[in-house]
């Protein structure tokens, strides 16, 4: 006799499925129709996996919020000019101007031998580089670098007062 191919799957939401296992070895289908028994349905888990995108979505948002809030905050706080970009590189631009500079500080003067003084030059370096997409080129570099990078700037990143249509 032959091992059966359909199988009756009772998951764990509740609901009964047939499925073929024909396309698995003999030996391995009643291992797998138990594996599969302590499992929500497809269309449940489908479901529960598109609430819980959802949450993730919110989650991230949320955090992105709450991040730009800071950001801002800080901006102001430290005189740094708007960013300049489009509307969703100028959020992005600014929280990694943020993170890159906060992260720098640590680095530089709470955890390494810049001065006050020296981090008040870097800081001045930094304000006048206010193109969105400098910010986000640079949110995977060292903060050691910042020094580094902003002397590296291009003039296409530093917009003077007059520009030349």
């Amino acid at each position: 006799m032959a091992v059966k191919k359909i199988w009756t799957i009772n998951h764990t939401c509740g609901d009964t499925t047939q499925v073929d296992l024909s396309d698995r070895p003999a030996d391995r289908r009643a291992g797998y129709a138990r594996w599969l028994a302590e499992r929500d349905c497809t269309d449940c888990w489908r479901a529960a996996q598109g609430e819980d995108a959802e949450s993730k979505a919110e989650w991230l948002a949320k955090k992105r919020a709450a991040e730009q809030a800071e950001a801002e905050e800080w901006s102001t706080r430290y005189r740094m000019p708007p960013l300049e970009g489009t509307d969703r590189a100028i959020a992005w631009g600014t929280r990694c101007r943020h993170q890159l500079m906060a992260a720098a500080y640590t680095a530089l003067v709470a955890e390494g031998t810049t001065s006050e003084a020296e981090w008040a030059a870097i800081e001045d370096a930094a304000r006048p580089l206010t193109r969105a997409g400098w910010w986000i080129d640079q949110r995977d570099a060292d903060p050691a670098d910042l020094p580094e990078l902003l002397a590296a700037a291009t003039a296409g990143d530093r917009p003077t007062e007059n520009p030349h249509f």
